[in-house]
């Protein structure tokens, strides 16, 4: 069996580690002695080694921000689109999925809500997409919707809400995780109202749910504020329904079988 070539690299010289950590590049460390002996190896003129060279620096500081994003804006880094195992058993739509994946919706300040029942990738789609929107540099928050109207009424009590609403205002893509999931009390219910009508025409908001939009005013406090907020949300929004087999079942720990004696 043949084996691949081996991957050629060059010495660094040690005076120049100093001046590329001074200019802020010492990662170029990592790569430079690999650039190095491939520039000297094909004969790369001077201005396509630079070329080269500076482009890694760029790929690894997108990547670095990228991830400092993704932290800030609490994705899990574990669901990628990627690395969704059940792209095979679920069901949605395909075309509306690519359709939502292009981020044009963003664009044209449209909703998307993620709707299936329990276990079916509904928040690791959400954050999916979420990921894609930080790597093309769009700002994103992801929060269980209990925690953040829990954040909301917290606010409320130090009277920072118009500055908490504010903020939520300008993150352009805010996802929402188990909306509708219990019942809301008045405050909460009024809270979603506010965050509805504040984004309508003018921002995106990802919403997943076990609940179909129908069901929302039944664990909502007030009706009419409930349904001019659903109303706004769906008139405005995508639906991705999901449907298949328990997602996270599949992803149970398993023993290993026995093997035979």
């Amino acid at each position: 069996m043949s084996s691949s070539p081996p991957m050629l690299t060059a010495s660094l010289d040690p005076d120049l580690k100093a001046p590329l950590r001074k200019v802020k590049l010492g990662r170029l460390t990592d790569t430079l002695p690999e650039r190095l002996a491939l520039a000297r190896a094909e004969s790369l003129p001077h201005a396509d080694f630079l070329t080269l060279v500076l482009s890694d620096e760029v790929d690894r500081r997108d990547r670095a921000s990228a991830e400092l994003r993704a932290r800030t804006a609490k994705l899990d880094p574990s669901m990628r689109l990627e690395s969704f195992t059940a792209e095979g058993t679920a069901r949605y739509d395909r075309e509306l999925w690519a359709e939502l994946c292009s981020l044009r919706f963003l664009t044209d300040t449209r909703g998307a809500l993620v709707l299936g029942p329990v276990g079916v990738g509904k928040t690791h789609l959400a954050t999916a997409l979420g990921h894609i929107a930080i790597r093309r540099r769009h700002s994103v928050l992801f929060s269980r919707a209990d925690q953040l109207f829990r954040r909301l009424k917290a606010a409320r009590l130090d009277n920072s809400i118009e500055a908490e609403m504010r903020k939520l205002a300008r993150i352009e893509l805010p996802i929402l995780d188990d909306f509708a999931l219990q019942a809301m009390d008045p405050t909460e219910t009024a809270d979603f109202y506010e965050l509805v009508v504040e984004r309508h025409q003018r921002g995106s908001t990802v919403i997943t749910s076990n609940r179909d939009p129908s069901e929302w005013i039944g664990v909502m406090s007030d009706p009419l504020l409930a349904q001019s907020a659903i109303d706004r949300l769906v008139a405005s929004s995508y639906e991705l329904v999901v449907e298949g087999q328990s997602y996270r079942r599949q992803q149970r720990p398993r023993h290993a079988a026995s093997s035979a004696s």
